[in-house]
């Protein structure tokens, strides 16, 4: 089970990289491509935020490459140095998707509040399954038994809980990167091929949510198989 386990691992952590790889390839492309506007990403943001009257959702400039996130509970939209200051494509791309997400907790969007309630879920899952990870190696699922059963259910319940998670994840990306690219149009901050741009550079960051949910999605499956399996 345990080679089964890594072959399974090896190929999506394969797939992942690749489209992450490409994701970064486009990143690089359409931020030598200057918006007409001239707005930096912290710009467009703030801009996004006032068209939809949110007023009490901060923009800040975090750290790192690609970390561009929205925090529900700080309501805090964190943007990382070259997409905050950034007065290209790629920028305007990120930046007004980020804020797709805050319009969304403004608006009660029903599949970002059901991914916010299963986070404390997912944490629990991730720090579980490291566990049993563990006792897969030793040989602990070895056998069979009801020691065995309740391990390998175990992982069936925490991948289920995993899979649901990166489920629900893409209708909440794909929504805000719809609402981005609506706002970014019909407001003229991007123009012709700049849009196109833009919906290049967030397609690829969605395929990024579809590679993860279908490995996890895989993975759960595997240990689903598994266990009824081991009950015959």
């Amino acid at each position: 089970m345990y080679m089964g386990y890594m072959l399974i691992v090896g190929a999506v952590t394969l797939v992942g990289w690749l489209i992450s790889s490409r994701l970064k390839s486009k990143f690089r492309q359409y931020s030598q491509m200057r918006v007409s506007s001239g707005k930096s990403g912290a710009e467009i943001a703030r801009d996004m935020l006032e068209h939809y009257g949110i007023h009490d959702v901060k923009i800040v400039q975090g750290q790192g490459s690609l970390t561009d996130h929205y925090n529900p509970r700080s309501k805090t939209i964190a943007l990382s140095p070259e997409v905050f200051q950034g007065r290209h494509v790629a920028a305007a791309a990120v930046a007004s998707h980020e804020c797709g997400h805050a319009v969304q907790h403004a608006e009660a969007y029903a599949m970002l509040k059901t991914r916010s309630a299963l986070v404390p879920v997912v944490q629990f899952s991730t720090k579980a399954q490291q566990f049993l990870f563990y006792g897969m190696m030793f040989g602990m699922f070895a056998g069979g038994g009801m020691l065995g059963n309740m391990l390998m259910l175990a992982l069936v319940l925490t991948f289920g809980a995993t899979a649901l998670f990166s489920l629900v994840t893409l209708p909440v990306e794909f929504d805000a990167s719809r609402r981005a690219l609506n706002w970014l149009d019909e407001t003229g901050n991007t123009h012709g091929a700049e849009y196109d741009g833009a919906k290049d550079a967030l397609w690829w960051a969605a395929m990024t949510y579809v590679a993860s949910a279908l490995g996890a999605l895989v993975m759960f499956l595997y240990f689903l198989l598994r266990f009824m399996g081991s009950q015959d």
